[in-house]
């Protein structure tokens, strides 16, 4: 979009004044007012949540997912994070990418070792075999 000529006339005094007052510190770029950052407390507070647990903030499983962690920090902060930024804001402060080394304790090893073995080769689509074939999409016989 582009400035109407009253705001670049605007933009140019605004600049000649801060080089006026404060020289070449004046005018110098402070950088992109990016997005609002958490605290030391609200970060602090976004972790007990998280500690909490999802199943307390309404989420059907345990998983806290990059999506969901956004969704909480708007609505315990009405801050508005974009996945990407949640996930930089949690590797800043010292979290990283987990899958959890447990297994349920409800798994039944056997069970699943009787389905690996007997049921999914049996429900599997078979391999197709490699034969030489033709890449054209129409039958030879048409052409």
């Amino acid at each position: 979009m582009w400035a109407t000529a009253t705001e670049s006339e605007r933009s140019v005094e605004r600049w000649r004044r801060a080089w006026c007052e404060r020289g070449k510190e004046g005018v110098l770029s402070r950088g992109s007012p990016g997005r609002p950052k958490l605290s030391d407390a609200q970060f602090a507070r976004l972790e007990r949540e998280l500690e909490r647990g999802p199943l307390t903030h309404g989420w059907l499983d345990q998983r806290w997912t990059l999506a969901r962690v956004k969704t909480l920090i708007g609505r315990l902060f009405h801050v508005s994070y974009t996945v990407e930024g949640t996930w930089r804001l949690l590797r800043r402060n010292g979290w990283s990418w987990q899958q959890s080394a447990r297994r349920a304790i409800e798994r039944d090893e056997e069970a699943v070792e009787l389905w690996k073995n007997e049921i999914w080769p049996r429900v599997r689509a078979p391999r197709r075999r490699a034969t030489a074939g033709s890449s054209s999409r129409t039958k030879l016989a048409s052409r």
